[in-house]
């Protein structure tokens, strides 16, 4: 019990933020220093240098809560049923047919006040 309490204690979290905001601002000011060196070799460093950031921001109490909620909302999309091809085709039909209809009448609405403001002010 005593170790699950330190796990989630947040002694050190300053610290692996600290970490992790220094990775990414080396990562930003070195892109932009060696903005002379072809693009594909900077993005390369950024996405490594981001990744190292990511270790230790998973390792605070906040990171460890978004890796639990990353799960969950894995294990969450596994359960939804989605719908055939058959009811997507349909609700889509359905959907536009709405959609030409509702614009077909505020056409109308809106040609019915033209008219009527052309015959008040002539």
């Amino acid at each position: 019990m005593k170790q699950i309490a330190e796990e989630q204690s947040p002694r050190f979290d300053a610290l692996k933020w600290a970490a992790a905001v220094v990775l990414v601002a080396v990562a930003v000011v070195g892109n932009v220093y060696f903005s002379d060196q072809p693009m594909i070799y900077r993005v390369i460093a950024v996405v490594a240098l981001v990744g190292l950031a990511a270790v230790p921001a998973l390792m605070t109490v906040k990171g460890r809560e978004l890796m639990s909620l990353a799960r969950n909302s894995k294990r969450e999309i596994q359960r939804v049923v989605w719908p055939t091809r058959p009811e997507t085709v349909q609700t889509t039909a359905i959907v536009l047919a709405a959609v030409v209809i509702v614009g077909i009448v505020l056409w109308l609405i809106d040609m019915f006040f033209g008219w009527l403001v052309s015959l008040l002010i002539g």
